[in-house]
């Protein structure tokens, strides 16, 4: 889910993992069909044209569970053209496409749908064409673990619609260019609603208006580039009320969507923890990326997604997740995980968004290794690292963390916890905490709404550490093992010891943390090594044993030999 997947994690313990391993997002399909090749490839009837502007026009009728409406693509052409490919759901009917007052012939191959023009597009022409569409979009069983509308009703009986689709995919409910790499510049949403419900999507409500069909609708802008599945409606009766939080970039708004019947709680709830939150994440990541649209937090009938400056929330106002601690440190029950995980991912996941979902590790490593800063921020660099820690046992290593590309898969559900481990790892390495700050701050200037690739995160980091790191990304990225440190005896009766990585990259050669095992009190006298898949060598002080390595800080197996 980012939830973040953006997420997620279960009622217990074992059935936190089990429900992760379930997810819609971490699903394992081992044969790729023509259909995945149709969603996940960047063919040239997807790089043929750059689209700037959607605007989604969309009427929800909640007692037939039907959507009918239009989507308007302006593009700009990157080449010559006559054909082009868009994505909606082969659920969903398409009534007509329009170019310029004309209706456009079209075929569709699975969900994907080929428009064919009459005359060429002409390289750096910017057009426009309008899809209207309608049907019953798929309902999600299980959100946010798998995706589609959700529709339901609050406890007085009013409707509470509800849509996550990542991972699934934001053409299974309305039509657009459905892969990560090309994100508008920016977008109107317009969603129709009965009177007595409203609707609460991305951006800043421009606009309301009432429908001679006793609709209204509700005309949300987004002033910032947006992906595709961050677009979101949520409609209800809902309660509202706002606060503003003086931050790196001025006034930023809060607002805050909720049931009636929660407003009471929600208040307090959500000031224990949204300010904390973006006043730690502001120093560590930079300014919130989305000042103009605002922040808020929208009550949602599944437990949360990261929506671009609507962040969905349903974590029943308690702290830790749905009132568990997933590090099982009790560290997490001092502050709700649905409010700081999704958030954290308007920096990692909306402002720095992954090219191919093969890549989320961008999105789920960084956004789980914030939930430990944010530990920090409150409790001191100890309690954040031992939060981190305690997210080890959940870590599987069964496939790597990067998915194949081009077929619309991600890797390992470990990206969260393992690639959290990862990150922190890596500030040990570095050893040096203003430098790793500017260099995670450094990363949302430089990427900030933007679509990066994998090799884009690892040459920045590079860079800015003055260090060849790639080695250490490809052995936790790229392989399920993590490195083992062996240590043994020298031959021949000295007091030496000699040392090497075990590893599955090539090269592998991470500095660590070391320090004498002796009977001397002061535990503290850490230094680093450089081993290499090479044997080393260590003298030993006649009173040291031998050596330990500091596996709270570095994400490393130790072997005595």
């Amino acid at each position: 889910m980012r939830i973040r997947l953006r997420f997620f994690l279960p009622l217990l313990t074992c059935l936190i993992y089990s429900t992760i391993a379930h997810s819609q997002l971490l699903n394992r399909t081992e044969l790729f069909t023509r259909a995945d090749t149709l969603r996940g490839m960047l063919s040239p009837l997807r790089t043929c044209y750059n689209i700037s502007y959607y605007h989604l026009d969309l009427k929800v009728d909640p007692g037939k569970k039907y959507i009918v409406g239009s989507n308007k693509f302006r593009f700009t052409a990157t080449t010559d053209f006559r054909k082009l490919q868009f994505d909606l759901f082969n659920n969903l009917n398409i009534e007509k496409i329009l170019f310029k007052g004309n209706v456009l012939k079209y075929t569709r191959e699975y969900n994907a749908v080929f428009v064919d023009f009459e005359d060429t597009i002409k390289k750096g022409s910017s057009e426009e064409f309008t899809v209207y569409y309608s049907g019953k979009p798929v309902v999600a069983k299980n959100p946010p673990w798998d995706g589609g509308f959700i529709f339901t009703k609050t406890s007085k009986g009013k409707p509470w619609i509800a849509v996550s689709c990542q991972g699934l995919g934001a053409s299974s409910w309305w039509p657009n260019k459905d892969h990560q790499s090309d994100e508008v510049d920016s977008m109107m949403i317009s969603i129709s609603t009965p009177s007595g419900l409203a609707d609460i999507s991305n951006g800043r409500l421009r606009s309301t208006e009432k429908l001679d069909d006793g609709y209204v609708r509700y005309n949300w802008f987004v002033s910032y580039p947006i992906n595709n599945y961050n677009v979101t409606l949520n409609i209800a009766d809902f309660s509202h009320f706002s606060d503003e939080y003086e931050g790196e970039s001025g006034k930023l708004t809060l607002d805050y969507y909720v049931l009636p019947e929660n407003l009471k709680k929600a208040g307090p709830h959500f000031a224990s923890d949204v300010k904390p939150m973006l006043q730690c994440f502001e120093r560590w990541f930079g300014s919130y990326p989305f000042y103009r649209d605002g922040y808020k937090l929208i009550e949602t009938p599944y437990l949360g997604m990261e929506h671009q400056s609507a962040v969905a929330y349903g974590n029943r106002y308690q702290k830790g997740y749905l009132g568990k601690d997933l590090s099982e440190t009790g560290l997490g029950l001092k502050w709700d995980y649905i409010i700081i995980h999704e958030s954290g991912h308007e920096w990692f996941g909306n402002n720095i968004t992954s090219k191919d979902i093969a890549d989320m590790w961008i999105h789920e490593a960084f956004t789980t290794y914030s939930e430990g800063l944010f530990v920090e921020c409150k409790e001191g660099k100890e309690a954040g690292a031992k939060y981190i820690r305690g997210q080890r046992s959940a870590i599987l290593n069964d496939i790597p963390l990067i998915g194949p590309y081009d077929v619309n898969k991600e890797g390992s559900g470990d990206m969260y916890f393992k690639g959290s481990n990862m990150l922190h790892t890596l500030r040990s390495v570095i050893n040096d905490d203003e430098k790793w700050r500017l260099i995670l701050k450094g990363l949302n200037k430089t990427f900030g709404l933007k679509t990066v690739t994998t090799a884009d995160i690892i040459t920045y980091i590079n860079k800015e550490a003055g260090r060849d790191l790639t080695p250490v990304f490809d052995q936790y990225l790229r392989f399920t093992s993590i490195p083992t440190l062996e240590i043994k005896k020298a031959r021949g009766g000295k007091n030496t010891l000699i040392y090497r990585w075990k590893a599955t990259a090539t090269g592998f050669n991470m500095p660590v943390k070391v320090r004498f095992t002796d009977n001397n009190k002061d535990k503290n006298n850490w230094f680093f090594i450089e081993p290499s898949g090479n044997w080393q060598s260590l003298d030993l002080p006649l009173s040291a044993h031998g050596i330990e390595a500091d596996t709270d800080n570095f994400y490393i197996n130790t072997n005595l030999l």
